[in-house]
């Protein structure tokens, strides 16, 4: 039995093109549901796309992979088909083909630059998967319900593409190319075709690298890592710790879960990050603060901006070391706060290493234990409740808490 079929749009002002589209796929595949994610348009595109007979999402602009993971997660089981707002062509014999991905090449190169982001796709695909890809940047492409199930949700922006293949090919799924006379909107050698390309250019890259899954249900990039390359070997070390539970981490949640599991990252942490505080400070209490720092604000990322804007607070009052982290957290703020990226617990973990080394320097004996015990506590409520909702329940923490976040 053919598995049913949803057709997935994701738009952004495309009024007087949309309308078109919807009708020629609605006409094309009469038994699919046509669902357009309009991605924050300032024109007409919803009305348009509905009057055409789309069911249509109103998004806040998220870019495209966003958009069209909100459609799919909208979207009956079975197959989904792939298209852009601006196509003209056939697609039947792409969701006809019996690949579990099968992607659109298209018969004709229309427009573009000089190729410099298709070649980049091309190598990252063949990198990452052992695949060879010609088109590893097209957008029309038919996913069955096993590889939805590998590729969604998919990776943000123009880079959602390029990691769908990847993770199709990892799932050991098969992925077929199919040559289509298809046409679209081709961006030109201009000044703004640059710029597109250049923003797909560094979404396919940030792709291709880690990704997590945030409160919304969005993937995400992981880049937390980064701070490994900052001026404390200490803090590099335990970002890689936390890097390691990004990428291979299980379902356990909290210190007592991980305990219980036994061999998880989770116990890897409570050892390595507590370890590397007495290699790094030669003190116990440098161990208990480094090691309870981190879990603290890891304990925290679990909204946008939370964390970072927790180690900032924290680095205005131990200084110090901090103070140089303290600018990378504050150009990584606009884009966690905007959903754009995540820091991950390789992020977390680290700028909560470096707040307990620096208030090692800052703090006496005495007010070192006394910070020690506060952490702990803290510990120990996270694991018996929620911090962030008691966050949300108090009025001027709550208020801190949503500055500058999305709604």
């Amino acid at each position: 039995m053919t598995e049913p079929l949803t057709i997935l749009v994701a738009a952004r002002d495309e009024a007087g093109r949309i309308g078109a589209a919807v009708s020629a796929l609605r006409s094309s595949f009469p038994h699919a549901e046509v669902i357009v994610a309009d991605d924050g348009s300032t024109d007409g595109t919803a009305d348009e796309a509905e009057a055409a007979g789309a069911t249509v999402l109103r998004l806040r602009r998220r870019g495209k992979g966003q958009a069209l993971s909100a459609a799919e997660r909208a979207a009956a089981q079975g197959r989904v088909l792939l298209c852009d707002a601006d196509l003209t062509g056939d697609l039947e014999p792409l969701a006809g083909n019996g690949a579990d991905l099968a992607i659109a090449a298209f018969a004709e190169r229309q427009g573009g630059g000089f190729g410099i982001a298709k070649r980049a796709g091309r190598l990252v695909i063949r990198a990452l998967a052992g695949l060879e890809a010609q088109e590893p940047l097209s957008g029309q492409r038919a996913y069955s319900q096993a590889a939805r199930a590998a590729a969604f949700p998919l990776a943000p922006g123009f880079g959602c593409e390029v990691r769908g293949t990847i993770d199709v090919a990892r799932a050991g799924l098969r992925v077929e190319e199919v040559e289509l006379p298809l046409r679209h909107r081709a961006t030109g050698r201009d000044v703004r075709g640059f710029v597109h390309r250049g923003r797909q250019l560094l979404d396919l890259l940030l792709g291709a690298g880690p990704l997590g899954v945030n409160y919304r249900g969005f993937r995400l990039p992981l880049v937390g890592w980064a701070l490994a390359l900052g001026p404390q070997r200490a803090v590099s070390a335990v970002a890689l710790v936390g890097l390691a539970d990004d990428l291979f981490s299980g379902p356990e949640r909290g210190i007592r879960a991980h305990l219980r599991a036994g061999r998880t990252t989770g116990v890897l942490k409570l050892v390595a990050i507590p370890g590397v505080g007495l290699l790094a400070t030669r003190k116990l209490s440098g161990a208990l603060l480094v090691g309870l720092s981190a879990n603290a604000l890891n304990q925290l990322d679990t909204r946008p901006g939370r964390a970072l804007k927790a180690f900032l607070a924290g680095s205005l009052i131990v200084r110090g070391e901090s103070l140089p982290y303290a600018a990378g957290a504050v150009l990584l703020l606009p884009y966690d706060l905007r959903e754009m990226a995540m820091l991950g617990d390789a992020g977390a973990n680290a700028l909560g290493a470096v707040l307990g080394l620096s208030s090692v320097d800052r703090l006496t004996g005495r007010g070192r234990f006394a910070a020690i015990a506060a952490l702990a506590g803290l510990t120990l409520l996270g694991e018996r409740r929620s911090l962030g909702a008691l966050i949300e329940r108090t009025p001027v923490l709550r208020e801190l808490d949503a500055l500058g976040r999305e709604p």
